[in-house]
């Protein structure tokens, strides 16, 4: 290429028009970039967040639940043994009977008089190894997870909705509450956290 031509294409370059050419070439690829950019952010943004949520609009959010039948079963309520004996307080004394299980010893006597020293009740045992053990306390009702109650109120599930359902808890321990009124067999007991009739989708 000679010098001529080199000095033609200067030339060229240096008009107007081609100045023009040249800015518009640059700035639609500037845009397609910047486009391109909001794309990629707006399509994670979608995956991340919204899909989940029109999701869990469109088909329910998913939960846990247990379907309760009434049934005799077992809460256990802790006793804290020294010397064949333990005290507790006047509002568990019912807790306890004479002849009830603590595993490998069992509970001879409950005293229904206060011990003026402690200010507690004495539970006399027989048999036990100094420690903590468990009353086993046998009874009728519904057996749901203490963490599916908040007060005397747990939910439902009906129609693919979650419903408030008062309840009376009788008794509890660590794990369980007794309930003896509010459910009946067959209620589908929400273990997850819900509102009042929000759609729900069970999980298997």
């Amino acid at each position: 290429m000679t010098i001529e031509k080199i000095e033609l294409m200067v030339k060229k370059l240096k008009t107007r028009k081609s100045k023009n050419i040249i800015y518009l070439i640059v700035m639609c690829f500037v845009i397609a970039v910047f486009a391109f950019r909001f794309y990629v952010v707006a399509q994670e943004q979608n995956r991340a967040v919204f899909n989940i949520m029109r999701n869990n609009i469109t088909n329910g959010t998913p939960v846990k639940v247990l379907e309760v039948q009434e049934t005799k079963g077992v809460l256990y309520e802790p006793l804290n043994i020294k010397n064949n004996r333990a005290y507790v307080s006047e509002s568990r004394l019912n807790l306890f009977k004479p002849g009830q299980s603590l595993g490998d010893c069992k509970i001879i006597s409950v005293s229904h008089r206060i011990d003026l020293d402690s200010g507690m009740y004495l539970i006399r045992t027989k048999g036990c190894t100094d420690g903590l053990k468990y009353a086993q306390n046998e009874q009728n009702g519904f057996y749901v997870p203490i963490s599916a109650i908040s007060g005397n109120q747990l939910y439902v599930a009906s129609d693919n909705t979650a419903h408030i359902r008062e309840i009376v808890v009788v008794a509890r321990d660590l794990q369980n509450a007794l309930v003896k009124s509010g459910l009946q067999n067959g209620d589908i007991v929400i273990l997850s956290n819900v509102q009042q009739n929000q759609k729900i989708r069970i999980v298997k």
